[in-house]
């Protein structure tokens, strides 16, 4: 029994061969496009924007989004090369375990649990601050009271006493759509893209008409300096920032990278693709090659609309619809329909997010690696139900009770993390595998993937000590259930169980 045990590529692509009889191929490049572009545009942009600006670099995000579209763009190569050729549910869990083994297959499973269901835990936190933008702005009634729109974690303090005026308890609404999302998931994969087509439209109208009625508001002064001095700036957690410099745009990009992980969620769709070995590569590099020219054009307009300051304080929830009220007169209706589309647009990142762990929990289950009842099909409508009840559990504690910020930071560093092990996947596999079919090749490797490993390990860095900690305890706690359950249960290394 060895923890380094690959999975063969040989019984990898007969899996995939047999996936009529379990998951249905219903997805084309078009839905695998949208899927990535719905997951992108989102609360990486309308609000993880202003976090990085705020707490990182000021209007220099600009150049963190760059970054991390570089980190991404190196990334996606390698993705699209191992989503064509290995075309099977599981995304980088599958690879690494057709690649460097059971174990390393298991800490990226256990990394991607962290990084889909965080992720959609922080979207869901960032739904439930734009409802309550929704209740008093545009329907002008009273909000959902913050007790039960905050995490117990979350308080607001009197500028002057420094008392505590109101205590988080729960977050009922972000609970309430990562909910009703999972039970739509359950419904069917092509019912949630084609609701998931629609709102993709909106959103791309949005942010296009975000940057060019804001552009002729932007206020020269609010990019000035464009790079700020390098210093500390400390959130109201206490925890310090590294603010302005090469730091602090080290830290905007793997603060706002987490815009940009709808792409590697395509991938898990791999095995429910009607046609994979030509549709994911469209579907990975298209969505992320049409967000990136949106974002960077998006936070210049941003940043150039309201100050550092604003985004600290006035302007830190519903950040985009609280900027155009104050700094677009004329505007408040775009404000507005900004703040209903944008409520539609996270509904359909939490769609692809709690899609892309679902499959992972599936792949999972279907190795021993998980409970196998993970594994299991609904009989009528062919979706990994058990896994997504289990996922809407595990979601919605997050959601519930952990502040938007932290687990958006723990969300960038598991997919950072996971992007490196991708891309060390494709190196090892051109070693070991050379005659394998390839219809998508990853150009210059090894090149490419060591400067995507570099520029990921780059983020990581910028996201400081608090982050590095995170992901080590989880880590951690995910190896005692590798060596105490997975291992003992793992179909690879217990054939006969």
């Amino acid at each position: 029994m060895s923890i380094w045990k690959r999975k063969p590529l040989t019984l990898l692509l007969a899996e995939a061969s047999e996936s009529e009889k379990g998951l249905k191929r219903t997805l084309t490049a078009w839905s695998l496009v949208a899927l990535g572009i719905g997951a992108i545009i989102g609360a990486g942009l309308f609000v993880r924007t202003a976090t990085a600006a705020a707490q990182n670099a000021g209007p220099s995000v600009t150049i963190g989004f760059i970054v991390a579209a570089i980190g991404c763009a190196l990334a996606g190569l390698c993705y699209a090369e191992l989503s064509s050729s290995i075309p099977i549910s599981g995304s980088a869990y599958t690879y690494t375990y057709a690649t460097m083994g059971e174990l390393l297959a298991w800490i990226i499973g256990w990394d991607l649990i962290l990084e889909y269901a965080v992720g959609a835990a922080t979207v869901g936190i960032a739904w439930s601050e734009y409802l309550n933008n929704l209740l008093v702005n545009v329907l002008h009634t009273s909000p959902i009271p913050y007790s039960l729109s905050h995490s117990p974690f979350q308080q607001v303090l009197d500028p002057v006493t420094k008392q505590v005026v109101e205590q988080g308890i729960i977050n009922l609404p972000a609970l309430f759509i990562v909910a009703v999302i999972s039970l739509l998931l359950i419904k069917g994969t092509q019912e949630s893209a084609f609701v998931n087509g629609i709102i993709v439209i909106i959103k791309v109208a949005i942010v296009v008409m975000i940057i060019v009625f804001g552009w002729g508001f932007i206020n020269p002064s609010n990019h000035e300096p464009y790079i700020p001095a390098a210093s500390i700036f400390t959130d109201e957690h206490n925890v310090g920032h590294s603010f302005g410099g090469i730091m602090g745009i080290l830290g905007a990009a793997g603060t706002v990278f987490f815009a940009f992980i709808g792409f590697d969620a395509v991938s898990t769709a791999a095995q429910e693709t009607k046609n994979p070995k030509r549709d994911m590569p469209i579907g990975i590099l298209g969505s992320l090659a049409i967000c990136t020219v949106l974002y960077i054009l998006f936070a210049h307009v941003l940043t150039g609309l309201e100050s550092v300051e604003f985004f600290r304080t006035s302007g830190k929830e519903a950040s985009v619809a609280n900027a155009i009220s104050s700094s677009m007169p004329g505007y408040d209706w775009l404000a507005k329909f900004v703040t209903v589309a944008i409520l539609f647009g996270f509904t359909s990142v939490i769609l692809v997010m709690l899609l892309g762990q679902s499959r992972v929990f599936y792949s999972m289950g279907k190795d021993g690696l998980l409970p196998k009842a993970f594994g299991d099909l609904h009989s009528k409508y062919k979706t990994p139900y058990k896994a997504n009840l289990a996922i809407m559990v595990i979601v919605g504690l997050f959601a519930a009770f952990v502040p938007g910020d932290i687990v958006g930071d723990m969300t960038s560093i598991g997919t950072l993390f996971a992007f490196i092990l991708v891309c060390i996947s494709v190196i090892v596999l051109r070693k070991t595998n050379p005659d394998m079919k390839r219809e998508f090749k990853t150009p210059f490797v090894p090149f490419v993937p060591i400067l995507g490993v570099i520029v990921c390990l780059a983020m990581i860095y910028g996201l400081g000590w608090t982050n590095w900690l995170r992901l080590a305890v989880w880590l951690i706690i995910g190896l005692i259930i590798y060596f105490v359950y997975s291992k003992n249960n793992s179909k690879l290394n217990n054939p006969n169980k």
